[in-house]
């Protein structure tokens, strides 16, 4: 009997997979738990049109995502900060610190997790910090520390 995964089933098929099982394993198991259904002509043509619909939502993801790539490469990010001598800081400036000053300067919100920030910047003057956008899409933004 051929069926429509409708979850992953370890071992048997990922969701959205058309594949061919046996009769009584798809009728008491799979189909009872919800796991699957019968892969008849429409719900085969619904699931090309689900499969449609999120690959356009992925394109249009991606677009959005490469819009804001442009945006956000041309700015740059002003933060005043205490700092000592030889143009250590007192403290740090974290991603979220970078997340707050890009949302309230610009009103471009992006999670602090998407800033790859390796190490918290602990020195004055300009810093390359790249940004995921998308997992396809990074972009570069320049932050400036200066002295308080």
């Amino acid at each position: 009997m051929k069926v429509i995964f409708l979850k992953d089933v370890k071992g048997k098929g990922k969701k959205g997979e058309v594949k061919d099982v046996a009769d009584g394993y798809a009728q008491n198991f799979l189909i009872k738990n919800g796991y699957a259904t019968p892969a008849t002509n429409s719900n085969i043509s619904a699931l090309e049109g689900q499969k449609k619909k999120s690959a356009k939502e992925a394109a249009q993801e991606l677009a959005d995502a490469k819009a804001l790539k442009e945006t956000v490469e041309k700015l740059t990010i002003e933060l005043k900060t205490k700092s000592g001598e030889g143009g250590r800081l007192f403290g740090s400036v974290t991603s979220k610190q970078i997340a707050q000053a890009l949302e309230k300067d610009h009103k471009i919100k992006v999670d602090k997790r998407k800033i790859d920030l390796p190490e918290a910047i602990r020195t004055l003057g300009h810093t390359k910090v790249p940004v995921k956008l998308h997992h396809d899409v990074v972009a570069t933004l320049d932050v400036h520390v200066s002295e308080e």
